[in-house]
């Protein structure tokens, strides 16, 4: 279901001169106009409506044309659910992948596709409030066990973007760390910490989205800034509905900028290694979570042959591109793209990391929810060269994460941990020489999945520090 938001805009009558034409409205602002089948009854030819969301008509009111236009149209999740499905047979996966398909209204969380279902591991599934009782007779007549973790999702949603105030803040002593922040927030936060840290903070661009956003990256680090000095690429949100991950790429920088006069362990990190941290990877998709679907995960790129937008900025980098756990098809959640590096985000970033491989030490993208520390390969079984350093640095990292507050995180081989997939930053970033690759997969386990309430960010926040410094200090160490 819609909530759309209603506009009335009156102009005067007269006649565009084209069938394409701008027309000012009464704020001033001129907008591109499209030809309405829609006649106006105040003038003798047909009013041209201004064309937002595809839907627009006009009608006649003191002799003005009024555009009556759906502005900006936001989904509505209302008695929508969040059902966990526990498929416990080869013969109930393939019941369950065949009832997820045929279905309307359906959006796969977990895992990210109905490929990847497997018997004995569970499916969170997000059903829209029309095919809601049909799945749960489905499940029941074939005898397959379910339960609703989220019951109305709408709540759920409603809860993450009803703490408006404290998020407007804009001085660094005010900014709140323990709620969600837009884009927009982020940025100026950003800009802030580049303005008030000159000499631990440098904010650059990698290059610019597919809708012309700029991509910027924080570098922190000690009074050494050397040009050969090693780092540790962090990015978030790569998925623009996780907000946990670009919530944590600021809680690590506040962190870090906070502790380095009083902590030796963080100051010691920051003279040994410049931090680049990319809070928002996927501003395009990141900025529509927040303008139209809570629920959008992949970029916001056009395909010329289907009207479905974006790829999955996981599936688009150039190792083993689109081959298992990736689709070929424009409007999968798992598209990989029209190819290798397709993405103008994907390709920035890739591009900065090819200069400074030699530089780059460990590689981390955050992304939620599962509570696992992974590692490569995601797209084979096999293991990968000097496994007991990179399992010892994952080991450290999910006992740091334990230290905090007892939260458990698995961690292991993606392709066996998660499930297999290709082309993602990780296995990338280790085909290109970075020895350290990491993805963590944040809180929770699918209680409340891709809506981790804003009462967790801090301790989510808190014990993932605990853990990239944990990586970051296996560095330090010589292994063999």
């Amino acid at each position: 279901m819609r909530f759309v938001f209603i506009l009335f805009v009156s102009v005067p009558c007269h006649p565009p001169s084209a069938l394409w034409t701008s027309t000012q409205t009464s704020t001033g602002r001129s907008r591109i106009c499209w030809c309405s089948t829609f006649f106006c009854h105040c003038c003798s030819w047909f009013c041209r409506c201004c064309m937002i969301s595809r839907t627009s008509f006009c009608l006649s009111v003191n002799h003005y044309c009024c555009f009556v236009e759906f502005d900006r149209t936001f989904l509505r999740f209302h008695s929508d659910q969040v059902v966990r499905i526990s498929p416990e047979s080869p013969h109930q996966v393939q019941m369950v992948q065949n009832l997820l398909q045929t279905l309307k209204q359906v959006d796969l969380w977990q895992p990210s596709s109905v490929a990847l279902i497997q018997h004995g591991s569970s499916v969170d599934v997000h059903v829209g409030r029309s095919s809601t009782q049909q799945l749960k007779t489905h499940l029941h007549q074939e005898d397959i066990y379910y339960t609703v973790l989220i019951s109305d999702l709408q709540a759920e949603v409603e809860k993450q973007t009803q703490s408006g105030s404290s998020r407007g803040r804009r001085s660094e002593v005010q900014y709140d760390y323990d709620v969600y922040h837009s884009l927009d927030e982020i940025q100026s936060w950003m800009m802030m910490m580049n303005r008030t840290h000159t000499q631990l903070v440098e904010m650059f661009s990698v290059g610019t989205s597919y809708e012309g956003r700029p991509l910027y990256v924080l570098q922190v680090g000690g009074m050494r800034r050397r040009p050969s000095k090693p780092a540790v690429w962090m990015d978030c949100g790569v998925h623009a509905r996780e907000w946990i991950g670009p919530a944590f790429c600021q809680w690590f920088v506040k962190e870090a900028l906070n502790s380095y006069h009083y902590d030796p362990v963080m100051r010691r990190l920051m003279n040994q290694f410049n931090f680049f941290i990319m809070p928002v990877f996927n501003v395009d998709g990141y900025h529509y979570s927040w303008t139209t679907d809570r629920f959008w995960r992949k970029t916001r790129s056009r395909s010329p042959k289907f009207h479905c937008r974006g790829a999955d900025a996981n599936r688009n980098w150039k190792v083993r591109w689109c081959e298992d756990g990736a689709s070929p098809h424009p409007c999968d959640e798992t598209y990989c793209g029209s190819g290798p590096e397709s993405e103008p985000e994907v390709r920035a970033v890739a591009a900065f990391l090819r200069r400074h491989r030699k530089r780059v030490k460990a590689y981390i993208s955050i992304h939620a929810y599962a509570q696992m520390i992974l590692y490569p390969y995601s797209y084979k079984a096999t293991p990968i060269p000097k496994l007991s350093c990179v399992d010892s640095a994952a080991r450290r990292a999910a006992m740091a994460i334990y230290s905090a507050y007892g939260v458990r995180y698995r961690y292991g081989p993606a392709s066996s941990t998660l499930y297999v997939s290709s082309g993602s930053s990780m296995d990338w970033a280790y085909k290109n020489g970075i020895s350290y690759a990491f993805a963590f997969e944040l809180r929770d386990t699918g209680y409340f999945g891709f809506l981790l309430p804003e009462s967790l960010i801090r301790p989510t926040c808190t014990e993932t520090t605990r853990a990239v410094r944990a990586i970051a200090s296996s560095l330090l160490k010589k292994c063999r």
